[in-house]
């Protein structure tokens, strides 16, 4: 959802996308190496062709080298997005239950590593149509706002960031409206 210059003091999507990369993914090594300590943590050994656990960011990194095949989150197939956008366009009052850095972690794979997927084009599409179909709820919903009860069950960080300056902007508006010198 694209925002005017004025609202956009918020996270930017490919600062999502880098948050995102921490999250551990499996990998099929082809090279082999010992444990490696970094900041965040030690990752390793890699033994081919045994599965290993690394962040996104180092997969990514093993893959453009060539020396990794990234095995696809469980919730990265056709299948699984086919049934949750059923589920999406079947309860309009609610978001199903999605990882909640599922938007970034999937670009990420598709852009980098769709070799690795199975029916890349195809997962791509049920992304896009998932997504539209979390927007114009999202966009529905912000229409019913009730400052007093608030439920963001399911949102996802990409989601959250693409309303929060719109939100905040109208929740203020909404307490100034409320209290008790304006009644």
């Amino acid at each position: 959802m694209a925002l005017p210059p004025p609202l956009r003091d918020t996270v930017t999507p490919q600062e999502l996308e880098m948050i995102a990369c921490q999250q551990l993914v499996e990998i099929i090594p082809l090279i082999t190496m010992e444990k490696t300590a970094f900041i965040s943590g030690a990752y390793g050994p890699l033994r081919p062709p045994n599965k290993a656990k690394i962040p996104l960011w180092m997969a990514v990194n093993l893959k453009m080298k060539k020396k990794c095949h990234i095995v696809p989150p469980k919730w990265l197939n056709v299948e699984f997005l086919s049934e949750r956008l059923e589920r999406e366009v079947a309860q309009p009052d609610a978001f199903c239950e999605m990882p909640f850095r599922f938007a970034e972690v999937a670009k990420v794979l598709i852009d980098l590593a769709s070799d690795d997927l199975e029916n890349p084009d195809q997962i791509r599409s049920l992304l896009k149509d998932l997504r539209e179909a979390r927007q114009a709820k999202s966009r529905a919903g912000l229409s019913q706002i009730d400052h007093s009860d608030l439920s963001l069950t399911n949102f996802c960080s990409m989601e959250i960031n693409e309303i929060r300056p719109v939100f905040v902007q109208s929740m203020s508006l909404l307490t100034k409206l409320k209290t008790p010198e304006n009644a």
